[in-house]
């Protein structure tokens, strides 16, 4: 018999690369996954799911607002300001006489606000700004609401005593604002593309940590490491289906997100493929990685979970802004590669091919992937010898 050094000294040289074997690896890691049907429906199911919660049951635009109006002046003028209160589409109004009936439901959550408009409104008015016109309480413990509550109770009083006739002067130059890329300023345009990078990484990194973890728990890994086939190829063998299963699931999204949800592709579909496919590779890497080192489905899934998922949702720029974040939180978003791939989703779908943005996004994520290619490699030819 050979001894323990025997067959290590003499790996190397019969692992070579072959296409043969390769294609093997390939075809048996493919049946499998087929059969597997958790694959398939995170695969092609979860997608679906997330793309329809992110269009319909997540939003980040704020409209319909619940509010109440407390009429304690019963003037024609107070109830000229009511009548604009409820004649805009972004607020919904409850009228009241008393703000004892909506702060019992500003309390229990049904209303986000109020105004009040009191009983010296007309003297406030004559006064011609000595004091506040109206009262404006917000529900603080949802900030972003309260400032739109106060915000746009502030700007509905000030176009409505603009509109008096003689109150104030006509500004002689007037301000049109135009927005860029989104025109209609809807959330869904940002959070549907972003949804896309969330799910090439769940394909891509949970997937792959849990379905490469089980071979290490089975066993079947050691199997497959004692062939003569290399690191090199049972690597890419392993990842090439689910690599597939990424790039299937990128077309489908994409056409549930220009078909179904209304978001406009303005690049081309050969730059969104190009990005999907480069962001696969830390994708890939980094379950990888995580299967080798932990050599456990339950481990790997959490290692996945606060490494890959979490990090490309929270820290990608996918729902906050990275610009809004603490600097040390910043310095730490240039290591997610989910960074890179969800503003270049973006400005495919918004605002097209803009290279001077893809390119420098392209790079690093290719870096980040190769990066982590070879320490699963690494970790990997460990624990073959």
């Amino acid at each position: 018999m050979t001894g323990a050094s025997g067959p290590r000294t003499g790996l190397p040289a019969m692992r070579r690369f072959d296409p043969k074997r390769l294609w093997a690896l390939v075809r048996k890691e493919s049946l499998q996954a087929i059969r597997d049907p958790s694959t398939l429906l995170i695969a092609f199911a979860l997608p679906v799911v997330l793309l329809l919660l992110f269009s319909y049951a997540v939003s980040l635009d704020v409209r319909a607002v619940r509010i109440g109006v407390v009429q304690e002046s019963g003037s024609a003028s107070a109830q000229s300001l009511a009548a604009a209160f409820a004649g805009t589409r972004y607020l919904d109004v409850t009228f009241a006489h008393d703000r004892r009936e909506v702060a019992e439901r500003v309390v229990s959550g049904s209303l986000r606000g109020f105004v009040v408009i009191p009983q010296d409104f007309e003297q406030r008015l004559a006064a011609r700004g000595a004091q506040p016109l109206v009262q404006i309480i917000a529900d603080g413990s949802q900030p972003n609401t309260a400032n739109y509550v106060a915000n746009y109770a502030q700007g509905v009083v000030q176009n409505w005593r603009g509109g008096l006739d003689g109150e104030i002067p006509r500004a002689a130059v007037t301000m049109e604002p135009r927005y860029w890329f989104n025109a209609e300023l809807e959330s869904r345009r940002a959070l549907v593309p972003g949804a896309i990078a969330i799910v090439m990484t769940i394909i891509g990194t949970m997937l792959t940590a849990l379905v490469v973890a089980r071979e290490w728990e089975r066993g079947t890994m050691e199997a497959v490491l004692s062939t003569p086939a290399s690191v090199a190829e049972i690597l890419i063998g392993k990842l090439l289906p689910y690599f597939a299963l990424g790039m299937l699931a990128t077309l489908g999204a994409t056409t549930l997100t220009v078909f179904v949800f209304g978001v406009p592709l303005r690049g081309s579909l050969a730059a969104l493929l190009l990005l999907s496919a480069t962001f696969m590779v830390p994708a890939l890497g980094q379950g990888l990685l995580i299967s080798s080192v932990t050599r456990n489905q339950f481990l790997a899934a959490q290692i996945a979970l606060f490494s890959g998922f979490l990090p490309a949702f929270m820290l990608s720029g996918f729902l906050y802004e990275i610009d809004a974040m603490p600097a040390p939180i910043r310095a730490i978003t240039w290591l997610i590669p989910a960074r890179y791939f969800v503003a270049s989703l973006k400005t495919v779908f918004l605002a097209g091919d803009i290279w001077a943005i893809l390119l420098p996004n392209l790079l690093a994520m290719a870096v980040i992937g190769l990066l982590l290619f070879l320490l699963a490699k690494r970790a990997t030819r460990k624990n073959l010898e």
